[in-house]
């Protein structure tokens, strides 16, 4: 098989893999990265045996990971970076430090040699940086306290490379099984790799910004996008040339350029390419997991993923109390950096190539670090099942239900965003409503409003009779679950029929399931707000105010005399279907004729008479 078939062979395995992987794990609940991994392991050495070089693909996938730290990069501008200067070297180096010693002493108590033990303890201390600020992405909490502890400790382990990095070639003359002593090499390479650092903050700084300007000018897309990317290949080799994490280079590079007029045309180009490759770097992690090694000894390997993420999560529990991060987030900070990760493959390796560790001993906690990768996101998962909704439970205040009867007229039953604008309308014109919503957070917020707010849940027979259903005139149903709405209301229907329910509607669905219990005031939550909206896009358009506002007034009375057509065929989809299409052919017809009587007068200024009509049908 030649080299074009070879590529575009494997190029079909990959992309096979992860296009059903991926989509079948999310389906499941267990994410994205668990797809990639899992898509790794079938087609991997150990699986279907579709791929057998797993190294060299990961050496071309670790590019994702730089990618998505000069992104990073991108986002924090060096005065932000500064100010995180604290859980950057602070508690980045306590993670480390910390963890390290630790293992190093279990490992001594063990009968290990400590230069063995230091070196794999320093590489079971790194975690991954692509699986942590991945899951950070994913779940959009990178801006919350344990976002920016995991990104601080991130970073550090990264920074962390100079000094590992430098140390490892000294450890061999302390080893028993070295057969040469230490040199000068590992100070001269950490005083190259200083020099290095220094030149790209110097040099960016100066000739970055100029260079893109130039390349801007050009008004080419495809040679910016080009530059993007030799900007960041560049980075990576320079530093990988003196032997220093590419990726802490290309965070550098996304720093110095996160103040720059080009960020968000760079975060564009790159988005895309960062994506597949940190995919692409996943399955390569699945597939290098040693399985030989782990049915030869699979109590030992066990042990050691148990022992190195308990030890590490212990260190980060005292963190996470001293940092004092809620109590819901510290189990994904604890989670995130108890694993192993991609740069301890690095230092392992550069242990077992210096001859600090054989290559017996190299295997065991290599296959050990990726078993943890792979379990990080499943223990995610069964965190967010069953531990997370405790935490939470226990990080809330207590708060008491209603003590007494209340006698209010209306009774708003969800004070979210849209009850608020209901309860700030009444309250304007003089109607001190009843307010139930279940999150007791909100509720304390509104009441130091002088809002009459209580905590509970509204589709409570006996919370509702508290509230003071039995007097109120007026019950407005703003929750925003669709199943708890309709079950207030037919609570309401059935034990408070004097009551007159206001809906709010979250999509047409709903508003044909509150149509056929009878509501008769029900209003979509975006539907008034997009008819204002298209209006004003019509008047930017040069239609005039009256004739933008009596089209939107008209678009809506169509609107809801179809919806009214349709309710009693909401359950039939193909009816629904073919009205929808009737409608949509009538309002055409009908507005290509208000187009022709427009060029057919001349439109006298000022609003019309039909601009007297109600807003409301």
């Amino acid at each position: 098989m030649d080299h074009s078939t070879t590529w575009l062979s494997t190029s079909l395995i990959y992309l096979a893999a992860a296009v059903i992987a991926v989509p079948l794990a999310r389906a499941l609940g267990l994410g994205s990265i668990i797809g990639y991994l899992a898509a790794g392991i079938v087609i991997g050495p150990w699986g279907l045996a579709l791929v057998t070089d797993a190294q060299t693909i990961l050496t071309v996938a670790e590019f994702g990971v730089v990618l998505m730290l000069f992104l990073v990069g991108l986002e924090l501008e060096p005065r932000r970076l500064w100010a995180m200067r604290r859980p950057i070297f602070g508690w980045g180096s306590v993670q480390v430090l910390s963890s390290a010693l630790l293992m190093t002493a279990i490992g001594i108590t063990f009968g290990v040699t400590w230069p063995v033990a230091l070196a794999g303890a320093l590489g079971l201390a790194m975690s991954s940086t692509a699986i942590g600020l991945a899951v950070l992405g994913e779940r959009n909490v990178l801006p919350s306290q344990a976002g920016q502890g995991v990104l601080g400790v991130s970073l550090f382990q990264d920074v962390a490379a100079i000094p590992i990095l430098a140390l490892l070639p000294l450890l061999p003359a302390l080893a028993p099984q070295a057969a040469a002593g230490a040199s000068g090499d590992g100070w001269w390479s950490a005083a190259k790799a200083v020099a290095v650092i220094a030149a790209l903050l110097l040099g960016g700084r100066l000739l970055l910004r100029p260079a893109l300007r130039w390349i801007a000018r050009s008004r080419t897309p495809e040679i910016f996008t080009a530059a993007s990317l030799l900007l960041v290949v560049a980075t990576a080799a320079l530093m990988h040339a003196v032997g220093l994490s590419m990726a802490l280079g290309a965070f550098l590079a996304g720093v110095l350029l996160a103040e720059s007029e080009y960020r968000r045309e760079l975060e564009t180009d790159l988005e895309p390419f960062k994506g597949l490759l940190l995919g692409l770097f996943f399955i390569a992690v699945g597939m290098s997991i040693d399985f030989a090694v782990v049915l030869a000894q699979p109590g030992l390997v066990a042990l050691i993923v148990f022992g190195f993420f308990s030890l590490k999560a212990l260190v980060l529990w005292v963190m996470a109390r001293l940092m004092a991060l809620p109590l819901g987030e510290r189990p994904l900070f604890i989670i995130l950096l108890a694993q192993g990760g991609e740069f301890g493959f690095v230092v392992l390796q550069a242990a077992l190539v210096a001859g600090v560790i054989n290559a017996t001993t190299s295997s065991l906690l290599v296959a050990s670090v990726a078993i943890s990768m792979l379990i990080t996101p499943l223990a995610l998962v069964l965190v967010d099942r069953y531990l997370a909704p405790r935490l939470a439970a226990r990080g809330t205040q207590a708060m008491a239900e209603i003590a007494e009867p209340q006698s209010q007229a209306v009774i708003i039953a969800g004070f979210g965003r849209y009850g608020q604008i209901v309860g700030r309308l009444l309250l304007a014109n003089g109607i001190q409503p009843t307010v139930l919503d279940h999150d007791s957070d909100a509720v304390d917020g509104v009441r130091r409003f002088g809002w009459r707010a209580f905590y509970g849940d509204a589709t409570r027979l006996d919370l509702l009779r508290m509230a003071g259903a039995a007097e109120a005139r007026v019950l407005v149903v703003a929750i925003d679950d669709i199943e708890q709405s309709l079950a207030l209301v037919d609570l309401a229907r059935e034990h408070f029929r004097h009551l007159t329910l206001v809906a709010r509607a979250r999509n047409v669905q709903h508003w044909y399931q509150l149509n056929d219990r009878g509501v008769a005031h029900i209003e979509r939550e975006t539907f008034d707000a997009a008819l204002m909206t298209g209006r004003s896009a019509l008047q930017a358009l040069g239609f005039e105010a009256h004739q933008a506002r009596n089209l939107a007034l008209r678009f809506r009375r169509h609107n809801l005399e179809q919806l009214r057509e349709s309710a009693p065929h909401f359950r039939d989809e193909s009816q629904l279907i073919a009205m929808s299409k009737i409608g949509r052919q009538q309002m055409e017809q009908f507005m290509t004729d208000e187009r022709a009587r427009k060029d057919s007068r001349q439109q006298a200024p000022g609003w019309s008479d039909a601009t007297r009509e109600a807003p409301r049908d």
